[in-house]
């Protein structure tokens, strides 16, 4: 493979300008939900810096400001964040009652711009869906999309990279790293829990061990047809669990289902899904085959979902309306 690698690189991301025009043009929360890895601290210092207005910056890790935001007193609150024109607040599940937070903020000092990022949105959304009804605007950060790279390399450098995005995948610091070791050791670091970390950590998940065996099931099932059923024999786990898991994980980010589509046709399959990776390179790590393509055999599915995804992310960014599902016949016709 060939590298086309640019020093201190920081990609362009679709939705950097419609986040600036909401924080510029309206008082909404802006919320930034996506995996973690995926460049969300990233863009949101991006779009504080094109803003160039004072900002309190806060993570949801810092005790000295999780006691205050969790806290409700509107008198704190104000003490906060008094002077500031922007409060960035990164990690924002990590915060008990955030939510209630936010829509005091909002409602009680309606000058300030509030920008928030998580990386389970089912920790988040949860917790603000209510509370924030008519006063947010959500966005969700994928790994890098292809059309993201077209602002930095022209279309042969793009080219001569798809092998190497469709073994390694998007993850932005997998773009700013150089040698196939340093890439496979990224991965690692990232898919040995540290993506799903919080599913583990706050959802208080029985069998942790069985997270990753579920994902390492679903990677070798790319492209075909995934049997519930089956999953929960391979793991010994009920289906109620297994259902929950794969839910977890879908809010995590870390894969995403197509459902299969009828029109109640005698001959259609109906009932089935298949499971995609949002990023190829979680997906090679878990089966352990960092190959190059000439030394697979799974090329194929390597390119499904590697299409998929980009054309989700396509959509998503658009801001297109869709639903996307899989056809298949009993006959083997498949789109």
């Amino acid at each position: 493979m060939t590298s086309y690698k640019k020093e201190d690189m920081l990609i362009p991301r679709n939705i950097t300008s419609s986040i600036i025009d909401d924080l510029s043009l309206t008082n909404k929360v802006v919320l930034i939900y996506g995996s973690r890895q995926s460049g969300k601290t990233t863009l949101s210092k991006l779009v504080i810096k094109k803003l160039d207005i004072k900002t309190l910056s806060v993570n949801g890790d810092q005790l000295k400001y999780v006691d205050v935001l969790s806290s409700r007193d509107l008198s704190k609150l104000k003490a906060l964040v008094q002077g500031y024109d922007l409060l960035f607040i990164d990690e924002g599940q990590r915060i008990p009652n955030i939510g209630i937070t936010l829509k005091i903020l909002h409602d009680e000092i309606p000058q300030l711009k509030i920008l928030v990022t998580g990386s389970s949105s089912f920790l988040l959304s949860g917790k603000i869906t209510e509370s924030l009804a008519g006063r947010k605007k959500t966005y969700t950060l994928f790994p890098i999309a292809i059309k993201e790279l077209s602002d930095l390399y022209n279309p042969f450098e793009i080219n001569a990279q798809l092998e190497e995005r469709l073994i390694y995948g998007q993850y932005p610091e997998i773009l700013n790293r150089t040698g196939y070791n340093e890439m496979e050791d990224y991965l690692e670091d990232i898919s040995s829990s540290f993506i799903y970390k919080d599913i583990i950590e706050l959802e208080h998940i029985k069998y942790p061990l069985k997270i990753r065996d579920l994902l390492r099931l679903l990677a070798f099932q790319i492209g075909s047809q995934v049997s519930i059923h089956e999953l929960c024999k391979q793991l010994a786990l009920n289906r109620e669990t297994v259902e929950r898991y794969l839910y977890l994980l879908e809010q995590a980010f870390v894969i995403f289902r197509l459902p299969a589509y009828s029109k109640n046709l005698r001959k259609e399959i109906r009932k089935s899904q298949k499971f995609y990776f949002y990023d190829n390179g979680i997906r090679n790590i878990l089966i352990n085959n960092l190959n190059l393509l000439p030394d697979r055999n799974d090329i194929g599915a390597l390119w499904e979902n590697f299409l998929i995804t980009e054309r989700l992310k396509k959509m998503y960014y658009e801001r297109t309306r869709f639903n996307s599902f899989f056809w298949r016949t009993y006959s083997g016709s498949e789109i």
